[in-house]
């Protein structure tokens, strides 16, 4: 992938990490989004399913067919060794799609590709595999009241959620740049947005759809 800028992009929930993707991507980069990835691979039919079936039992499947997520949550909350081997089922089929992904974005002819990965920070070999870090950042309160109400999560299990994320100095710690998305406009957080890409050495073209590396 000669020439072609590879983005990392992560932050807590309720960050607006995803606002940022779409803005990026509206830009012209190819965005990989391990969260949708993660769905894809655990709906039904998908290459998850057996595995989940195998190792934590049918139970764990709904009857579509698909990961009975408020289950698994459940149980991977109280359990880190659930957690640990739904990850070891999970993570390598999702790294295999987002890199099947990138491929086809760099094949395309995008010059930045965006890995928009919640665990980037925590997983011990993401940081080496792409150029840069981006970090969304909000303080918690922000976080709670956003996932509050765009869900039906109370603030206990929210904060349950944010805990069990890395913590918010962690990625600070990790990051090459940030947004202090806690309560910025949309339109000022696109204004963010376009400065960052050319801080990264990017620039729009006479085609306002498309990010080119410089």
């Amino acid at each position: 992938m000669a020439g072609v800028l590879r983005l990392g992009l992560t932050g807590g929930i309720g960050s607006g990490k995803s606002t940022v993707a779409a803005l990026l991507a509206h830009l012209g980069a190819a965005v990989m989004d391990a969260d949708a990835i993660a769905r894809s691979v655990t709906a039904p039919g998908g290459p998850a399913i057996p595995l989940i079936r195998h190792t934590f039992g049918d139970e764990m499947i709904t009857v579509e067919g698909a990961l009975n997520r408020d289950r698994m949550r459940s149980l991977a909350f109280a359990d880190a060794s659930a957690r640990k081997r739904l990850e070891a089922i999970i993570h390598p089929l999702v790294e295999q799609e987002t890199w099947h992904q990138a491929d086809a974005g760099a094949a395309a002819g995008h010059r930045c590709l965006v890995f928009d990965v919640p665990l980037l920070v925590e997983s011990a070999h993401w940081r080496a595999k792409v150029d840069a870090v981006l970090v969304v950042d909000c303080t918690v309160p922000t976080q709670i009241q956003r996932v509050m109400a765009r869900s039906q999560l109370d603030a206990s299990a929210v904060q349950t959620i944010i805990a069990a994320q890395s913590p918010r100095l962690r990625r600070l710690q990790a990051a090459d740049a940030v947004v202090f998305n806690d309560s910025m406009s949309l339109q000022v957080l696109r204004a963010e947005v376009d400065k960052l890409a050319a801080r990264f050495g990017l620039s729009l073209t006479a085609n306002p759809d498309r990010l080119h590396q410089a």
